[in-house]
């Protein structure tokens, strides 16, 4: 330990490494009297010392409601979003997705569920005056292989989707280089990848972004009907897990999940997403929806109902994101479509 880093009377420095005392650790693992004692200083001189070094580590300082609303000195992430890259769709979500919580994804096949994470790996390295964090992204795929030519083309069409980003500043950016993609096709595996190593690339700065693809399939195979209690405990641990990273790091958590059938009025009712009256509501039950800050759902529109206001020969393509919950958002919903550039609302 640097001693001649920390604000403090450089005779208490001197007392500090004649004593060989080596760490912050070892300062409060003693009380007051033996470090007087072991360094032979007056009880002040001992009262600024750990006043110090506990001001060190409370980094996180408590606030109060009235700061917290007012937001002072942006010590907290509340109001600050990582954006999507699209107007429309930051609207309705005013500003994008939250930096601390884990944010669901949910959505039938083909809804564009992939899509959308895969504009957030690249939304996330724009410049924070652009919406991004100045940082790269994790994707963690549990069953499919990672869609690098799709990516590829996002790439290639950044100029097209993000007209509000300087050219030279697309061009610098290599979006390719801050992606990093892990596999995880069971639970064992997928425990030790977000414990050692999305853990180790949050600590480098690396990323500050994390795309879980899918959470349900890691749970698919794994348990029948009779293990329903050890599922829950799995499921409680990775959200706690998840949790603390995205806590420490301040990094948003995507996870896509799949959906499936509502067996009864009752659960069509309790999670409001009907679509297009197909009655479905996301997999994992209650346990992993307590464990989420928002949750999301995407869907194809009707080719035969276009929705009031788009263009009829959009409707084919046309998509709906729709907010189930959140605690700073009403339930909402817009219109979207998925091009050659990228995820796009529709005003």
């Amino acid at each position: 330990m640097d001693w001649d880093q920390f604000d403090l009377n450089p005779k208490v420095i001197a007392a500090l490494k004649k004593a060989d005392i080596k760490s912050i650790k070892e300062v409060l693992n003693l009380s007051g009297a033996d470090l007087q004692r072991l360094m032979k200083l007056s009880s002040a001189d001992i009262q600024c010392l750990l006043k110090t070094v506990s001001h060190t580590l409370r980094r996180n300082s408590m606030l109060t409601a009235l700061q917290l609303h007012q937001d002072k000195d942006h010590l907290t992430s509340q109001h600050q979003k990582l954006s999507l890259g699209c107007p429309v769709l930051d609207n309705l979500l005013k500003g994008g997705i939250p930096l601390v919580g884990i944010t669901e994804l949910a959505g039938e096949s083909s809804a564009g569920k992939t899509q959308i994470s895969l504009q957030l790996c690249l939304c996330v390295q724009y410049p924070y005056k652009y919406g991004g964090l100045e940082s790269g992204a994790v994707y963690i795929c549990t069953e499919d292989v990672f869609p690098s030519k799709r990516l590829q083309q996002l790439i290639d069409q950044q100029r097209k989707l993000r007209t509000d980003v300087p050219a030279e500043i697309i061009q610098k950016i290599k979006f390719g280089n801050s992606i990093f993609v892990e596999h995880a096709a069971d639970l064992d595996t997928f425990h030790n990848c977000i414990t050692k190593r999305i853990s180790l690339l949050l600590t480098r700065g690396m990323v500050r972004l994390v795309v879980i693809d899918s959470i349900a399939a890691l749970f698919r195979c794994e348990f029948g009907v009779s293990d329903s209690v050890m599922k829950a405990r799995y499921l409680q641990t990775f959200g706690a897990q998840l949790h603390s990273l995205s806590t420490k790091f301040r990094t948003p958590i995507m996870c896509i999940n799949q959906v499936t059938d509502a067996v009864s009025e009752l659960e069509a009712a309790q999670c409001s997403c009907s679509v297009m009256d197909k009655r479905v509501l996301p997999a994992l039950g209650i346990t992993w929806a307590n464990q989420l800050l928002m949750r999301l759902m995407v869907s194809r529109v009707s080719q035969h109902e276009p929705p009031s206001g788009v263009v009829p020969h959009h409707s084919g393509s046309v998509r709906t994101l729709r907010v189930i919950f959140a605690p700073h958002l009403p339930p909402s919903s817009c219109y979207y479509t998925v091009k050659l550039e990228g995820v796009k609302g529709i005003r």
